[in-house]
């Protein structure tokens, strides 16, 4: 049976608009194996899980937990576990780290202002302070959820931790099984497909220089997926891969098709015409699952507005 990346692959199926929307990322570090629903499905304690699960509801915080490249053996409940919080939003992107002996902790966050980028919680509950060393490369792996994320991440991941990166993880959750290997890159928050790790290392590098990769890119996760897919267009067509400049402003419309406004710190903005078709021929959006026809994102038109003032 063929592997829902390799189809996705041979389909040439476009990747722009696929992220996971996600203004703020909570992750926490949990080694062992992962089931398909990893906050309730592992080594940490399920109740734990599901109340973390309910406090991140509705507040634009989504929850992952990352584990260090290579074997998983449980080895027992780790002393002391890495925390990580990222938010996405361009002027206002911020990536922390703290440790912490209890997860427990965790159910003390503001999880509301979380969402809207205020770490005060963060810092005040786990000690927490500005991430100062590499830029995380997140893989997801969990052949759990779809056996093409094991298969094809857990390689990348073990080759990019092999190399000196070392802010590679694993991680248990990206969407779009099909496009693996995924990649999410903090702070900035933008997401890859059918990463290989020469790639890799060249995003992480502009990631290092402030600047946004667009080859490979599936969309940064701050946006709705309309607004993913009008962002890179307009990085495309403007030639712009400064990171913070572009903002999705606007969103009119609803599906199959929206005009999303983008705009650009220096007072420039353009109007996109983004609509939704379903993929064809039919394929499956995960291993073992029935033939469908995924939604996917088309840019129709990009075109620069009249310029107004910059937005800071």
């Amino acid at each position: 049976m063929s592997r829902c990346a390799t189809v996705s692959r041979d389909l040439d199926e476009p990747i722009a608009g696929t992220a996971a929307t996600a203004r703020t990322w909570l992750l926490l570090e949990q080694p062992g194996p992962w089931g398909a629903q990893a906050l309730t499905m592992s080594h940490l304690d399920p109740v734990l899980g599901r109340a973390l699960e309910k406090a991140a509801e509705g507040t634009g915080v989504r929850i992952a937990l990352i584990r260090r490249p290579g074997r998983h053996a449980d080895f027992g409940t780790p002393a002391v576990r890495q925390v990580y919080a990222a938010h996405t939003t361009p002027g206002n992107a911020w990536l922390r780290g703290a440790t912490t002996r209890t997860p427990e902790q965790l159910l003390g966050l503001d999880f509301a202002a979380l969402g809207t980028g205020d770490p005060q919680s963060f810092d005040n509950v786990l000690q927490g302070r500005p991430h100062t060393g590499d830029p995380l490369a997140l893989v997801c792996t969990n052949g759990k959820r779809d056996r093409c994320c094991a298969l094809l991440g857990r390689p990348l991941a073990a080759e990019l931790a092999a190399s000196g990166v070392e802010g590679a993880w694993e991680v248990t959750h990206l969407g779009g099984h099909r496009f693996s290997p995924t990649l999410l890159v903090l702070p900035y928050g933008y997401a890859y497909g059918r990463a290989q790790a020469p790639h890799v290392k060249e995003i992480l590098q502009g990631v290092r220089e402030g600047r946004v990769v667009v080859d490979g890119c599936r969309g940064g996760s701050a946006w709705e997926r309309p607004g993913q897919a009008a962002e890179l267009a307009v990085r495309s067509a403007a030639r712009e891969d400064t990171a913070d400049t572009l903002s999705v402003v606007r969103t009119d419309g609803s599906a199959p098709r929206w005009e999303v406004t983008v705009a650009h710190t220096d007072g420039r903005r353009w109007s996109v015409e983004v609509a939704q078709s379903a993929s064809a021929p039919p394929r499956a959006e995960s291993c073992g699952s029935a033939l469908g026809s995924p939604a996917r994102m088309d840019v129709v038109t990009v075109r620069e507005l009249e310029p107004t003032a910059p937005t800071r």
